[in-house]
This record gives C-alpha cells, sequence and structure tokens, in this order.
C-alpha cells in the first residue's frame, strides 16, 4: 500500500467520524439554526437589512445560548441489556434494557441508542477490496476511491439502529425498556455501549452520556423458504456408526451398557447385569447404516466482501435447516483456514449449531478450490448424495463434479450467477433436474421454481 492510499484512508476516515459525531451532536432543527445562521451572516452585517440583521442577531445569540446549555446536562446511568443468544440476518432483533438513574435530579427527556463494534473498514480492507464495477468509474473516482470506502462502509455497517426515547425518570428509578435493531450481517453483533442523549431547551444541540455495557449476540445467516427436497440416494454403510446418533438404522452395532431410561424397550435389557447389580441395564447400539447428505460450501472467492459468497452461506442455511428436519445426516464440508466438516442430524447436533457454524464461515484466500475437492472425494463414499453450492462454474468445478458422477454420486448442484448471465450445464447435461442456476437477486424466485 503506498503513501497516498494511506492518506486516503485516513482522510476518510477522520471525515466519517466527524461526520457521525456531528449527526450524533446536532438535531435537524440544530442544523437548520447553524445553516440559517451562516446565511444570515454572509448579509446580516449591513445593518440597513433590518431584517436579515435581525435573523442574524437572533441566531447568533440562540446558537451560542443552546451549545453552552449542554455543559450543564448532570446524567449518571446504570445500563443492563437483555439479549437473546442468536439472531438472525434481516429480522429485526428485540431485547429489552434496563436503565436506572443514579442521580438525584429527575431526568426527563432523554432518547438512547447502541454503540456498535466494527462500524468502519479497515486499511487492509480499504485497499484490497474494490467496489463491484470500479473499473467503469472515471480516472479520478478510482484514484480517491470515496465510492470504494462508501461501499465498504456500507459493507462493515453492522445493524441499523434507531434512537430509542426514555420516559422521565425519578431520582434512584430503574426501567425496563423495549428495544428493537434490525441486523444487516451474519455473525458476531458487537455492543460496545449505550449512549443517553438529552436535547438542549430549545431542542438544538443534544448532550451525551455514555453508559459501557459491551456485549455481543451471534448472527445467524439470512433463510430463505424451500419447497420439499427430494433427495434420491439410499442408506450408506458406516464403518464405525456415528456417536449418538439415534437408533432408527437398517442394522445395529453393539456399543456400551448404560442405566435405564425410561421409554427403553424391554428387549435391549441386559438381563445378566440386572440380576449382578440389582437395576435394569439396557444395552446401547450404534447404527450401521443412514441416509446421509453432503452439503459443499463453496469459499473460494478473491474479495473479503463478496454479495455472491452472503448468498451462498444463506443457501446453504436454508438447506440446512430444510434437511435437518428429515431423518437423515447431513454433513457441512467447507475449507477456512483448514478443512471443515461438521455432522449434525439425528442427535448428533442440532440445525442451531449448524447454523451457527454458517454464521461465521469467511472467504478462503490461503488455499486452492482442490483442497475441497479432496476432502470430498476422501468423504464421498459414506454419503448418499451431494448438495455443491458453488460461486463459479468454471472448468475445476466441472472437472469435480465429473469425478462425484464417475463415484455414482446423486447430486444437486447450485451455481451463484450473475443476471442474465446462462450457463451451460456441462457434466450434468444428461441430468438436467440436478442444476440449479440461482441469479443474484432472485434467489428466493428460482429456489421455489427448481422445487417444483
Amino acid at each position: 500500500m503506498t503513501l497516498f492510499q494511506r492518506y486516503l484512508y485516513r482522510n476518510y476516515q477522520t471525515m466519517a467520524s466527524i461526520r457521525q459525531w456531528l449527526e450524533r451532536r446536532i438535531t435537524p432543527v440544530g442544523a437548520l439554526a447553524i445553516t440559517g445562521l451562516v446565511l444570515t451572516a454572509l448579509r446580516g452585517a449591513d445593518t440597513t437589512l433590518s431584517v436579515t440583521y435581525q435573523a442574524f442577531a437572533f441566531l447568533a445569540i440562540l446558537v451560542p445560548v443552546a451549545w453552552v446549555s449542554l455543559w450543564f446536562f448532570r446524567g449518571r446511568f446504570s445500563i443492563q441489556r437483555h439479549l437473546p443468544r442468536i439472531g438472525s440476518a434481516g429480522v429485526p432483533l428485540a431485547y429489552q434494557i434496563s436503565i436506572e438513574n443514579l442521580t438525584r435530579r429527575n431526568q426527563s427527556g432523554l432518547s438512547m441508542f447502541e454503540n456498535l463494534a466494527d462500524r468502519l473498514p479497515t486499511l487492509k480492507e480499504f485497499v484490497e477490496n474494490p467496489e463491484p464495477g470500479e473499473e467503469k468509474r472515471n480516472w479520478l473516482d478510482r484514484r480517491y476511491g470515496y465510492y470504494r470506502w462508501q461501499w465498504l462502509a456500507n459493507r462493515k455497517r453492522p445493524a441499523r439502529v434507531e434512537r430509542t426515547p426514555v420516559p422521565p425518570l425519578r431520582p434512584g428509578e430503574r426501567l425496563q425498556l423495549k428495544m428493537q435493531l434490525l441486523p444487516l450481517r451474519r455473525g458476531v453483533l458487537r455492543f460496545e455501549g449505550t449512549t443517553i442523549v438529552c436535547p438542549d431547551p430549545f431542542g438544538l444541540f443534544l448532550a451525551w452520556q455514555q453508559a459501557p455495557a459491551a456485549q455481543s449476540v451471534l448472527i445467524l445467516p439470512k433463510r430463505y423458504p424451500l419447497p420439499p427436497v427430494d433427495l434420491p440416494g439410499t442408506r450408506k454403510y458406516q464403518p464405525r456408526g456415528v456417536a449418538l446418533a439415534s437408533a432408527v438404522g437398517e442394522s445395529e452395532e453393539f456399543m456400551s451398557l448404560r442405566d435405564y431410561r425410561p421409554g427403553d424397550p424391554l428387549r435391549s435389557i441386559h438381563w445378566k447385569s440386572f440380576a449382578k447389580l440389582g437395576k435394569p441395564i439396557v444395552k446401547e447400539f450404534q447404527d450401521e447404516f443412514f441416509v446421509r447428505y453432503a452439503l459443499i460450501l463453496d469459499t473460494f472467492s478473491g474479495a473479503d466482501f463478496s454479495d455472491r459468497f452472503e448468498e451462498a452461506v444463506s443457501v446453504a442455511a436454508s438447506f440446512a435447516c430444510t434437511l435437518l428436519t428429515q431423518d437423515s445426516l447431513l454433513d457441512l464440508l467447507f475449507v477456512g483456514p483448514q478443512a471443515f466438516c461438521f455432522t449434525a442430524g439425528r442427535g448428533v447436533a442440532h440445525t442451531e449449531q449448524m447454523l451457527e457454524i454458517l454464521a461465521s464461515v469467511r472467504i478462503c484466500h490461503d488455499q486452492p478450490f482442490q483442497s475441497l475437492a479432496q476432502r470430498v472425494l476422501h468423504h464421498a463414499s459414506t454419503v448418499s448424495g451431494c448438495i455443491c453450492i458453488f460461486l463459479a462454474w468454471d472448468q475445476e468445478r466441472q472437472d469435480f463434479i465429473r469425478q462425484l458422477k464417475a463415484l455414482d454420486v446423486p447430486l444437486r448442484v447450485l451455481v451463484i450467477t450473475d443476471p442474465g448471465v446462462p450457463l451451460d450445464p456441462g457434466p450434468l447435461r444428461d441430468h438436467p433436474e440436478w442444476f440449479w442456476p440461482l441469479e443474484m437477486g432472485r434467489i428466493a424466485e428460482d429456489l421455489a421454481a427448481h422445487g417444483q
């Protein structure tokens, strides 16, 4: 990164911080009063223009007095936030806040808003992540990167926060307030604290009082409604079973003895142990045959902030929610710093746990696509079918699909593509129902159409 890029970044960062400070300090009425003061100052010095001069004199007194009155705000508050454990991107997050007045005076006219972390892009993100379509902008815009900064700032914005009015508080009084914000991105939403604001007597400026309250909540990916998914494939033999899976397979393998629990069948009681210990002991079995699907997520993209990748994660989350309601196992396979395989279903893990994994998945820059292909091919003998969610449909990915077909693995291949770009099914021409292109901006409609 060059010195010029560092200068641009510092400049944009400073201007963004100043703009945020002004937006939180000046009310719309205050902005109008300041604008009027500036405009009347241009001509108000001419005392022959009596109306303009009077307006200038009035505003020249009103604005400083309103500003100075902020210094007399003496508020102290205690904040306790009651957050849910998880939320979902695009779904309003409702929670409660307890606020206590720690002063000996009544507090009225207050409002509050949340302070969230990670609001601005870093220098590395600014330098390495061009705005989509930036090459179409003129030379000056490309060089100075203002639109890139705006795009990144919007991408980094974690949630939409509104100011919430606070009822009048008596000395020592504590109130419970209902709060709501709209998460815009999956991942960990971090709260740094809460700001309580009070307007001056003229309503031009806002006095601040910060109340530290660091917390976080995990935001799950957005999900799309899916039609019933009828995936082909039969039960596959699992050489060592799957630990903790519920026993509904076609055959069972003895694993251990344990204490009897209400609901255990009488045929599972180990009578010798019952006679020896004087209490019912049952045999625990482990299934050897399962319907088991692989959900393969393509994490290989050149940019840190990719709308296509976010849509791919949302589609994967949608399939996880749908398939785990069926009597099957689901393996989520993707590559991050290393190759991951997370199994859920039939008592092994729950849908929520898989969604939490998807909430934190990131784009992989360090490894090639082949690292994912090798992991899946090694895993293919144990799965009944594969659902592949790709960010591209290039030769490398088509070759991977050919290898899976050669192993007689039933497939569903979903490719996130740009609007209006037709895709050739390639190795899936003989099975067009296995190939689901999904256009950006039409993901939900395309999923519904392919599911019919």
